[in-house]
């Protein structure tokens, strides 16, 4: 189904059903789970980036607008038990970002399992892929073991792509701190993920 098509989201046996129609009145990430309109205006905002971010892991459309059908429907149905500490959008990065990376893991070890009698440049590949699995599931660990405010201000600079000023209004903090806590995040990130720093700089990772 195309991005720019209508979407179904099955939840508890009835539908909600959502027009991708551009949305001029953005809805902040706390007001999402207040009732049906404000999760409705906070998908329609966001579903098409989101979908472009999980296929930069899945190379394949269907599939990146499937996991993230997936995971809005989960934000829906657990909306009353989930606890977000950073932001919506954050949540909605890493679950796309952990979901993208199982879904290429099972396809790998499916794939391997069928050409397992002999294709040795799958075997490079799978390689490559295990090596770039490992460093997205350090950057994660690393990234969770921030303190609080160094990770909220790193995912949302990071993942929401907010300039320093816009972090700094929606926290009411001043652009000073913002600056210092990026500044302190990087260097905790770096220092945590010092054996991976080379393939960081190759693959053009998120530091």
């Amino acid at each position: 189904m195309s991005v720019c098509e209508r979407v179904s989201l099955l939840n508890c046996g009835h539908k909600l059903v959502f027009d991708l129609q551009p949305v001029d009145n953005h809805k902040t990430d706390t007001d999402w789970k207040k009732d049906e309109k404000s999760f409705e205006l906070y998908f329609k905002s966001n579903y098409q980036r989101f979908c472009s971010y999980a296929y930069t892991f899945l190379k394949d459309q269907d599939d990146a607008e499937d996991i993230v059908q997936q995971i809005f429907i989960t934000m829906w149905e657990k909306r009353d038990i989930l606890n977000i500490e950073t932001s919506a959008t954050a949540y909605m990065m890493r679950a796309i970002r952990n979901a993208s990376l199982n879904r290429l893991k099972h396809a790998e070890v499916k794939q391997s399992y069928v050409n397992e009698k002999g294709n040795e440049q799958l075997s490079g590949n799978l390689v490559t892929s295990v090596v770039v699995n490992e460093l997205q599931a350090q950057i994660a660990k690393a990234i969770d073991a921030l303190p609080q405010q160094c990770r909220i201000i790193f995912s949302m600079s990071r993942f929401e792509e907010l300039t320093y000023t816009e972090i700094a209004t929606k926290l009411n903090l001043s652009v000073k701190t913002v600056e210092n806590q990026m500044g302190k995040a990087l260097r905790l990130m770096r220092e945590r993920l010092k054996d991976y720093l080379l393939l960081i700089i190759i693959l053009g990772a998120v530091l």
